[in-house]
């Protein structure tokens, strides 16, 4: 998978995507400095939603239309999205300084307009949000498209992740990538299940990863040792500006030390290898082997009175220590020398 001009596989560096949501408030230029931030901060991708409350649902007042069990209970959907959602008047300068930073930028479609939106802008790739992954649809129109397709699997099991990923691949598609969330603002740590990222890529045949809404970058450290490729978390400038979003948003100092942690956690990964450094072969000296403990006369035979296994490591390998016991030195040996099969009889 190729998201701009980044190449992900399975030994690539964690992409780690920074959301922008809502979090610009209302305001272009805090979305714009958003961004900035998010580059100062070490995401590789700035990561936009798109949509308007029309298109997301409908001005209605009845009860199903109205939130619960969640951070917004009580909150009319329409008004939630009205107030949230980013203005279609301001992708292309968002995506001009999202490009002048370097940063990648694509986003997250809700309906078949935001994708020929989203078309003419050119994005390298499509987000589809957790509680989309049942609008097969939306699925198969943005697939369509050519481009990677990153589907998130907060309100999914195992049947509407089967049905999203065939809806992909009937229309030729098979540049996908599963992210494990959770959907719950903010989720709690001991449902997030991490084991199953490795499960995703491994059950699925695709690139995996996170779409995280934890508090604090335990998670997505976590994630990266189960080989997450993508990590996704919600970023804004500073929570006290407030928000639909801001409650589970991280900062730019928790973002920088969430990528810190991250790209340590890679480096401890590292690769299967079971030959040794030149500086962990230099710790072998410490080693045990076998040495002189008693001063031995050639012809006196070795007893574990007068040799052991001890540090350091220049000696003879630990191994030998029962073959030799009982046999003759050939040689006068001291104590403190190490012992060598040329000194002892056959």
């Amino acid at each position: 998978m190729k998201l701009g001009n980044i190449e992900i596989n399975s030994t690539s560096p964690v992409f780690i995507i920074a959301e922008l949501s809502a979090n610009h408030n209302g305001s272009l230029e805090t979305a714009l400095e958003t961004i900035r931030a998010a580059k100062r901060a070490g995401a590789d991708c700035i990561k936009l939603q798109t949509y308007t409350a029309d298109t997301m649902t409908i001005d209605c007042d009845k009860d199903d239309f109205i939130i619960k069990g969640t951070i917004w209970d009580g909150q009319n959907l329409h008004k939630l999205y009205q107030e949230a959602y980013t203005p279609w008047e301001w992708h292309k300068e968002l995506f001009r300084v999202a490009e002048e930073e370097g940063l990648v930028c694509f986003s997250s479609p809700f309906d078949k307009t935001a994708v020929d939106f989203l078309e003419e802008l050119n994005v390298p790739a499509y987000k589809i949000a957790s509680f989309e992954i049942t609008d097969i649809p939306l699925i198969e129109y943005v697939a369509s498209k050519g481009k990677p397709v990153i589907i998130s699997t907060g309100i999914s099991e195992q049947p509407d992740i089967e049905l999203a990923l065939e809806a992909c691949k009937r229309m030729g598609n098979e540049n996908i990538a599963l992210l494990k969330c959770t959907s719950s603002y903010p989720a709690p740590i001991n449902e997030a299940n991490m084991c199953m990222v490795k499960d995703l890529a491994e059950r699925y045949n695709v690139i995996s990863g996170l779409s995280d809404h934890t508090m604090g970058a335990t998670v997505p450290i976590v994630a990266t040792c189960f080989g997450a490729r993508i990590i996704e978390k919600h970023f804004i400038l500073d929570r006290a500006i407030g928000g639909p979003d801001a409650s589970f948003s991280m900062n730019e100092e928790e973002f920088s030390e969430m990528v810190k942690a991250v790209r340590e956690a890679e480096s401890a990964i590292g690769v299967v290898n079971y030959a040794l450094t030149e500086k962990q072969a230099k710790g072998k000296d410490f080693s045990r082997s076998l040495y002189v403990v008693e001063n031995i006369k050639a012809g006196d035979i070795i007893t574990e009175k007068n040799i052991r296994s001890i540090r350091p490591g220049f000696g003879m390998h630990p191994k030998f220590y029962k073959e030799i016991l009982g046999k003759k030195v050939l040689v006068d040996l001291e104590k403190g020398d190490s012992i060598r099969h040329e000194q002892i009889s056959q």
